[in-house]
């Protein structure tokens, strides 16, 4: 065999295709099983300037950025792992050094017996997307301005709320005033026309029931009796099931249009019912038309010379040496590329002796370029024959015009839109990851207690705090209490108060503004903006900082926050929904949480039973555990060892069910036979029972915590940072100590005179 290019060594046919595919307009790239290079097509070689030689032996790491590079690479393990395509997006280097964003995407080619044979891939350039995205959120405010200056505005109607919004230029055009509920689409029906609101509720429930996008022209009756005429336009967004969600367009005020057209209308009718009194007061028509901006021109067929009115004239910008007298004068000023379509158009309707009518462009002597409206009529003579052709002109630039930017807004928004739908699948998709396991297991008493609970308080919008000790399936209770909600159809966002630095956890509650800080390099949405409208999961609440705590309980009360750096009140329609494993009570006393906002949270409260108080459900859960990892893992599990049922029960379990769910998968993972069996020193090596503490457990804990904090604070002097601080001598970061401190009211300066 012949040795290929780059690499192979292939026969016929697979050099064709080699050759066909040097030749794409795409960098492709093709790897072994293992996932080592073995192919780079020439556009790939041409762009990063590398040699076959240099891009096959792991050179091609180098047209990477060193940024994205471990990002990219470990990417593609995974997908070597999983065996499943895979798309990655980073910056790539092209053969002069500059670097721009790209596409990644590989997908595996199996063979007949299920085997990866090759790897394929390519790489697509991002970068105008990148810079259109850029300059999409860099436009939204001129996005107004322009609406404004074209008399259009943006609107959206969500279907599951019914909730209709609109930019400001449609409240000018819908006459709206501040003390009207213009909320609900049925507002702007009821301003509607009343000819016109019957076809266009048919047209838009249509688009609805087909998902199809939405298009009509009708009028708006002011308050005041002023008649708008109106076109619209609208696009269906779907979610995920492919129900429409909401529907975004756009309207454009064309009454200017429409009385121009109307005017050009009722003159083309008179001109045809009077031609020959038209004939006779050409001087008045003239007048006519200049009021009007109409122009009128006439073909006589038997000589085949052109006539045209004044303003004509002035419209094609003709000088008086010009002769105008043939057609292809006329025909010479239209836009070359509308010129031989108007050309087969008119002489159609010469040969059909129909009436014609037509948009074109045309371009003036110094280059400008306007848009026309033109429409004629055929006269016959008495035997039938067509001798002559009348029709009039009107120019409709500015209309055109606003119908581009109209299109261009209606474009913008609806790539706004998209992206955040895609936002929104992200999140949800993350929320999805999050979960401990799939269904609430086991049938004891105290269990039974909290489904019962949450069979209750669910349909409700009261606000549940969920208490318990550390594994217990808090986070689940609370998914089970959305998904039976009113508000299941929306947003459930989850927030784990602890794992949120408290310098930052304002700022992921409730966004910010651009500038707020150091890093705010443009506005973001906080946690309660994007679950509007739905529910969010407060999760390890007690470990809120203070100033956040006060935050957090004028959201409760009055409904409404402001960003970090903002000054503009956000309403906010949310249900709230809290978890700690703290003794809020105890935290209350010790002043490291405000009793009034526990009272906010406390208003229906669930206690999540620890395992070893809902023993009888140990056997359930450990039978639901080894099914799903078994499964997981490919292996086949029959039965259960009795003295491990027996074990697992006697256990005390202070890691509660997330423990149980940790040892039973390591078990499953070792099991080497159909029978399941726990190691017996996995639990008796912990502690066997769960001996009970002189008073509440949370107290003991703060207790311990504050002498070690206490005695590494008299050692360093009161010193907290630094080699020879507290900090240090404790293990942990200055910033968590000095949580700490404030959290359990230590007073850290009355060390510092200690020797």
């Amino acid at each position: 065999m012949a040795p290929l290019r780059h690499g192979f060594e292939e026969p016929g046919d697979g050099q064709d295709i080699r050759l066909v595919v040097d030749t794409i307009p795409t960098l492709a790239w093709s790897a072994g099983p293992d996932g080592s290079a073995d192919f780079f097509n020439q556009r790939w070689l041409d762009y990063t300037g590398l040699s076959a030689e240099q891009a096959l032996d792991s050179g091609w790491e180098v047209a990477i950025h060193p940024d994205d590079l471990p990002r990219i690479l470990e990417t593609f393990r995974q997908a070597l792992d999983s065996v499943k395509p895979y798309e990655v997006e980073g910056r790539f280097r092209r053969f002069d050094g500059e670097f721009r964003w790209f596409l990644f995407r590989g997908s595996p080619l199996r063979d007949r017996s299920g085997n990866v044979a090759k790897w394929y891939g390519t790489n697509t350039d991002l970068e105008e997307r990148k810079r259109a995205e850029d300059a999409l959120r860099a436009s939204e405010a001129s996005l107004l301005y322009a609406q404004r200056l074209t008399r259009t505005c943006s609107w959206r109607h969500e279907i599951l709320s019914g909730k209709v919004t609109v930019s400001p230029e449609g409240l000018v055009m819908y006459g709206i005033q501040p003390e009207d509920d213009a909320s609900s689409a049925d507002f702007y029906f009821k301003r509607m026309h009343p000819e016109d609101r019957p076809e266009v509720e048919q047209a838009y429930a249509a688009a609805l029931l087909r998902k199809t996008d939405f298009e009509a022209a009708f009028r708006i009756v002011r308050p005041d009796g002023t008649i708008i005429h109106t076109r619209s336009i609208g696009h269906p967004i779907l979610n995920e099931r492919g129900d429409v969600v909401e529907f975004v367009g756009a309207s454009i005020d064309v009454t200017e249009q429409h009385e121009a057209r109307a005017a050009l209308q009722t003159a083309f009718e008179q001109l045809k019912a009077d031609e020959t009194e038209l004939r006779r007061s050409e001087a008045d028509l003239h007048e006519a038309q200049r009021i009007s901006r109409t122009g009128s021109w006439k073909l006589n067929l038997l000589t085949g010379r052109v006539t045209v009115s004044p303003e004509v004239l002035r419209r094609y910008a003709v000088n008086p040496e010009e002769d105008t007298s043939s057609p292809e004068f006329w025909l010479e000023r239209i836009h070359p590329d509308d010129r031989q379509r108007v050309r087969a158009h008119f002489e159609r309707c010469l040969a059909e002796t129909a009436n014609y009518e037509d948009n074109y462009r045309i371009i003036l002597p110094d280059g400008t370029v306007k848009y026309q409206h033109s429409i004629g009529h055929p006269i016959l003579n008495g035997s039938g024959e067509l001798v002559e052709f009348l029709g009039t002109t009107i120019e409709i630039t500015e209309q055109v015009r606003a119908r581009i930017k109209l299109e261009k807004a209606f474009e913008e928004i609806k790539h706004l839109k998209d992206r955040l739908h895609d936002e929104n699948l992200a999140l949800k998709e993350e929320i999805d990851r999050a979960f401990m396991f799939e269904e609430i297991v086991g049938a004891s008493p105290a269990l039974q207690t909290v489904l019962s609970s949450i069979v209750k308080v669910a349909p409700t919008d009261s606000t549940v705090l969920i208490t318990g000790e550390t594994g217990t399936g808090k986070e689940l209770i609370a998914r089970a209490i959305y998904r039976r909600s009113e508000r299941s159809g929306q947003a459930f966002i989850s927030v784990n108060c602890a794992s949120i630095p408290s310098s930052l956890i304002a700022s992921e509650l409730f966004g910010h503004e651009k500038g707020a800080f150091t890093g705010a390099v443009q506005r973001r949405q906080g946690r309660f903006e994007m679950a509007h409208s739905g529910t969010i999961f407060l999760d390890e609440v007690g470990d809120l900082p203070t100033e956040t705590q006060i935050a957090l309980l004028r959201v409760l009360q009055e409904r409404q926050f402001e960003r970090v750096g903002g000054n503009r009140i956000i309403p906010t329609d949310v249900r709230v929904i809290a978890a700690t494993n703290r003794d809020l009570k105890a935290a209350i006393a010790a002043g490291t949480f405000r009793a009034d906002l526990f009272y906010r949270l406390n208003v229906f409260p669930i206690e999540v039973p620890p395992l070893r108080m809902r023993r009888e459900d140990i056997p359930m859960l450990v039978e639901y555990f080894v099914k799903r990892y078994a499964e997981k893992t490919g292996k086949r599990i029959r039965k259960i060892d009795r003295n491990t049922l027996e074990q697992c029960q006697s256990y005390s379990w202070p890691g509660n069910i997330r423990e149980l769910q940790n040892i039973v998968e390591r078990s499953v993972i070792l099991s080497s036979g159909d029978t399941f069996w726990i190691e017996k020193a996995w639990l008796t090596s912990q502690e066997a029972t769960r001996q009970e503490l002189p008073g509440p457990l949370p107290d003991t804990l703060q207790n311990q915590e504050r002498k070690m904090i206490e005695t590494a604070l008299a050692e360093s002097k009161g010193k907290v940072s630094g080699p020879e601080g507290a900090a240090a001598k404790l293990g942990i970061p200055r910033s968590t100590l000095e949580t700490k401190i404030k959290q359990l009211g230590i007073k850290k300066h009355r060390f510092i005179s200690m020797e």
